[in-house]
């Protein structure tokens, strides 16, 4: 079985523990407006392996949007922000892409990972 070309997880750096129970919805931008491509919820590893098909990842940009201000709600915390998107570019359509998120309530790093 092929695996999604794009992927995510989240790490909590706040605690130290993935974040399990994210919304996170992948699209994909075409004439100035957003379509959605995929969408998931990460995984008890604070993970998600199959926001798209294989085969189906077409070049341009792309944006991954973290629902992130329920889970920290449902930890007892409060946050600054509650969506993050995340906005990138794909030129390749046969490589992979793995896009983590390093959360904490008032701040969040994200990379090109592998």
């Amino acid at each position: 079985m092929s695996k999604s070309p794009i992927t995510t997880h989240i790490l909590d750096t706040a605690i130290g523990r993935p974040a399990a129970g994210v919304r996170v919805v992948l699209e994909r931008q075409s004439a100035g407006s957003y379509a959605t491509v995929g969408e998931g919820v990460t995984d008890g590893d604070g993970r998600i392996g199959d926001l798209m098909k294989a085969g189906t990842l077409v070049e341009g940009i792309h944006r991954l949007t973290f629902y992130v201000g329920d889970y920290l709600k449902d930890s007892g915390r409060r946050g600054f922000y509650p969506q993050i998107p995340v906005v990138f570019e794909i030129g390749a359509t046969d490589e992979h892409y793995h896009v983590p998120l390093l959360l904490n309530p008032f701040g969040y790093s994200t990379y090109r990972g592998s």
